[in-house]
């Protein structure tokens, strides 16, 4: 048997290729860094049968539930054994491109939507429609296969599904008495003068609200929003200069009558995780987050969250929220344990009690019917969260389609942008037409 696919998988991702694979700066100490692994822990070969390798991002808590939902596969499934390693969002993609570069790719793993065609136009994910009935697609929409196709095949299953909203912190807003906006037809302008009297009630000790203007999620929505496509189904950069403009200077605007914090206020350097957030320090009331991290949110912030759609959604020109995924799960094409990692996903992806252990920390199960059954068991928060989901799948929403190579590229730009319009090196136009310049460069190659 020839190993000539798997030398082609690796040459195609060499330390050139994984420079742009990556997207990142910083590769160079993740290359130093091969063969340290991710961090995680998990359940260890024992004997015979076969072990697989699965690696994610998250936290502790996510690490316990999916370690939880191991231990069903494994009484299910007694030859086969799962090593897990985690590792924090950050630091994932590189070590992820590391893996992949010196030929040990893990069997199954989280894949972020904007690597996806990174590592599929490499030929380094497998393609679900050459194992047709491995894993079962039938209980999923439309909407949800399409996050993981590219052309006519698919490299993934959506770990779960969500959206991003907003939320309210109803503690803060009862104790300053302003009042919360109807959010099925709140606009930009209607949060900008909510989060204003916040701050002015609050005698500035909280700020009315915060969101990045660099999150590609939030971005994407407000093109949306405004007629346009981030990303063309061809794969290209739809956002024009206007928009991105009103997108950084509705933001200067707000920051100048003090509806979110001065330049500076925002501390680069803090975690991602709810805990670390300025919604749990009680510094803002409002921002947006994923819907599936909203049980976390609410407990961080003191547990009266409400949750909001985004502003714009019926005052705009078009639907700028749609139905996403935190992650996908995509098999690599040089498992040794194809079989095995279908397996898996299908387990993940379909079975109720996989589900149950898990709950909605990736989102709400991709499977629709499996998402009705476990509702029940869920959390307040996390039913919440998921008729959030549901109802919003009853609606004709704009399609998210698989970001395009060089997303990661454009990524950094943007957030490097956003910082220098945020402490007015740059103007928003200035930025606006930074963005589509380091774009379009990133998208040609």
């Amino acid at each position: 048997m020839t190993d000539r696919p798997a030398r082609a998988t690796r040459m195609a991702l060499s330390r050139r290729n994984l420079v742009k694979l990556a997207g990142l700066s910083g590769l160079s100490a993740g290359l130093a860094a091969c063969g340290r692994g991710f961090g995680g822990g998990g359940d260890a070969s024992g004997g015979g049968g076969v072990q697989l390798n699965m690696v994610w991002w998250g936290d502790a808590n996510r690490a316990k539930l999916t370690q939880a939902a191991l231990d069903i596969f494994k009484k299910k499934n007694p030859g086969i054994t799962v090593k897990t390693e985690y590792q924090d969002s950050g630091p994932y993609k590189d070590k992820l491109a590391t893996r992949f570069a010196a030929g040990n790719p893990p069997d199954l793993m989280m894949m972020r939507m904007d690597s996806l065609r990174e590592y599929a136009d490499r030929g380094a994910l497998l393609n679900l429609k050459d194992h047709a009935g491995a894993v079962d697609t039938s209980g999923l929409s439309e909407s949800a296969i399409s996050l993981a196709t590219v052309g006519d095949k698919i490299y993934g299953i959506p770990s779960g599904l969500n959206t991003i909203g907003f939320v309210v912190n109803k503690t803060l807003t009862d104790k300053y008495g302003v009042a919360i906006p109807d959010g099925a037809t709140w606009s930009w302008e209607d949060l900008s003068a909510f989060a204003k009297k916040i701050t002015e009630a609050s005698g500035k000790k909280v700020y009315g609200t915060h969101f990045s203007t660099y999150t590609l999620a939030n971005v994407i929505a407000f093109v949306r929003q405004n007629g346009e496509d981030f990303y063309t189904a061809d794969g290209q950069l739809g956002a024009s200069e206007a928009t991105l403009t009103a997108w950084f200077d509705m933001f200067e605007k707000m920051r100048a009558t003090g509806a979110v914090p001065p330049a500076g206020f925002i501390d680069p350097n803090t975690g991602s995780s709810a805990d670390q957030s300025y919604l749990a320090k009680g510094s803002i009331a409002a921002q947006i987050i994923p819907t599936n991290n909203l049980a976390a949110y609410n407990t961080a912030a003191g547990g009266n969250l409400v949750l909001l759609r985004l502003p714009g959604e019926t005052t705009s020109k078009r639907r700028g929220q749609s139905i996403d995924t935190p992650a996908l799960w995509s098999v690599a094409a040089q498992s040794k344990h194809p079989a095995e990692a279908l397996k898996l996903l299908q387990f993940l992806i379909n079975d109720p009690e996989a589900s149950k252990a898990m709950g909605t920390t990736r989102g709400v199960p991709a499977n629709g019917k499996i998402a009705e059954e476990i509702k029940p068991s869920l959390s307040k928060d996390d039913q919440l969260a998921t008729d959030f989901l549901v109802g919003l799948q009853k609606e004709t929403l704009p399609r998210s389609y698989a970001y395009p190579p060089g997303s990661s590229a454009i990524q950094t730009a943007l957030q490097s942008i956003s910082t220098e319009v945020e402490f007015k090196r740059m103007t928003p136009q200035e930025g606006a037409k930074k963005v589509i310049e380091e774009g379009r460069k990133a998208l040609s190659g």
